[in-house]
């Protein structure tokens, strides 16, 4: 009868695949690693780094499956409460970037649906742009200290519409040379030599874009213990989410081969930038072109991704902190100013910190010339910062593994012990490695500037308030 209420392998696969992937993926791969060659580079990550990240995942919710506080609560039973306390300043601190890019990514959708076009938003003033992005940022920040979260049904909403619109996409342009055979297609060179790419610094800094687009499946860990027979389900699932994942990438990639030049994108920077911050809009604003249905698509692409960045944002300011300050564990190493709440239930001098941190960052963008170098420059600084955040997943799994005798998962990755520390060991050097070389970008001081000091003043600033939280007590 309990059987019956579990769930099948392949529900976990699919509702992991939306959690997981976006479109944006797809674009950004495309964007940074010269077009098609991007799926070497695809296929080595799934194979080397994707499939043992999402496996032991699988095995630390399975060790912990009433633990409700996902990767803190995996490390504060595995190593400390303290070092808990860093893994969650950790996850919050991830997301002050990832604020900061999503009141720009809302903005740049808007535009979209009002200009049609990506030059309009590009040519106004940074200046502007940023103090329209401070606002924006402000505003969702006095919605969070409310208590109000009126736009979390519409950020599942949008997240399924978004979803839909990615795997219509790759159908659409696959059909697309059947349908209108005459309209102008891009000739691709699918010869190994031009698949292979160039093995070089700028290969190399590009990496933690991958990292950051596969990472946060440690989301599903609740789930492990619902599958049936999760000893083989989960891992069952997770292969499928992988295959899955690995086959929209490479239909993905052809798809937008089929449309853009790479040549063209890296013609120069600017041409660049362009196609990273508009690259979205103009792959569906082609495909209506394709369909002779003008700027439809386009439109409801902007549409959901509009809705889509503005409820992440909103749900980023509060999610996070809640988790950070509601814990219990975490709460004895927090000064209690943080900690105040107003009569709304929210954690209004967290909120107050959030609005400085991300606001700096806004603000310091608007030295950028020019709009579309701030949403290029915020992709990259997400790329190297989030990503930290999947460093506690491979410590815990780490010291999981080194305390079987105390703890004892119904999955386990591997039954070999060398086997799984070598593949914990593997992915947090991957993680660390690829964030620290993304840091540097060719040619702009800048931005390699921004991306080292951003995660060197968050790690500084969650190793003082324990010391602050001291000398109260």
């Amino acid at each position: 009868m309990e059987n019956a209420k579990k769930m099948k392998w392949y529900t976990l696969a699919f509702m992991a695949f939306s959690t997981v992937w976006g479109f944006g993926n797809v674009l950004n791969g495309f964007v940074y690693f010269n077009g098609i060659q991007v799926i070497f580079s695809w296929i080595l990550m799934f194979a080397l780094y994707f499939v043992p990240y999402a496996l032991m995942v699988g095995e630390l919710g399975s060790a912990f499956k009433n633990e409700g506080g996902g990767v803190s609560s995996w490390v504060r039973k595995t190593i400390s409460p303290k070092v808990a306390y860093y893994a969650g300043w950790t996850y919050w601190a991830c997301h002050v970037t990832y604020i900061a890019s999503k009141g720009s990514g809302g903005l740049k959708a808007l535009s979209w649906m009002v200009f049609q076009n990506g030059t309009t938003y590009d040519k106004f003033p940074t200046l502007a742009v940023q103090l329209a992005t401070l606002a924006v940022l402000l505003f969702f920040c006095w919605v969070a200290s409310r208590g109000l979260n009126p736009l979390k049904k519409l950020a599942t909403l949008a997240g399924t519409s978004m979803f839909v619109m990615s795997i219509l996409y790759i159908l659409m342009m696959f059909a697309a040379p059947v349908i209108n055979p005459n309209a102008e297609y891009v000739s691709m060179d699918i010869s190994m030599k031009s698949l292979v790419p160039q093995f070089n610094l700028a290969y190399f800094s590009s990496l933690s874009i991958l990292v950051f687009a596969v990472g946060g499946c440690e989301k599903i860990s609740p789930y492990v213990n619902k599958v049936e027979n999760p000893s083989k389900g989960f891992p069952k699932g997770m292969i499928a989410l992988a295959i899955m994942v690995m086959v929209c990438a490479i239909l993905g990639t052809i798809s937008m081969g089929m449309m853009f030049d790479p040549a063209v994108i890296n013609e120069s920077q600017e041409s660049f930038n362009h196609y990273v911050s508009n690259g979205s809009y103009l792959a569906f604003q082609k495909l209506g072109e394709y369909y002779g249905v003008g700027n439809l698509l386009m439109i409801i692409y902007a549409a959901c991704n509009a809705i889509g960045q503005f409820s992440t944002l909103v749900l980023s300011i509060d999610a996070p902190l809640r988790m950070l300050l509601d814990n219990e564990d975490s709460r004895q190493f927090i000064p209690s100013a943080l900690l105040k709440k107003n009569k709304y239930g929210a954690y209004v001098n967290g909120i107050k910190m959030v609005v400085v941190l991300s606001g700096s960052i806004i603000l310091i963008q608007s030295l950028v010339p020019g709009a579309a170098s701030v949403l290029t420059q915020l992709n990259k600084l997400n790329s190297v910062t989030m990503p930290l955040r999947y460093l506690w997943v491979f410590a815990a799994y780490i010291a999981l593994r080194m305390s079987l005798n105390k703890f004892n998962p119904d999955y386990k990755f591997t039954k070999n012990q060398g086997l799984a520390l070598t593949a914990g060991v593997w992915c947090f050097f991957v993680t660390a490695i690829c964030s620290v070389m993304g840091m540097y970008v060719k040619g702009d001081l800048f931005s390699t500037l921004l991306n080292i000091i951003t995660p060197f003043v968050l790690t500084a600033l969650g190793l003082i308030l324990p010391i602050i939280k001291k000398k109260e007590g």
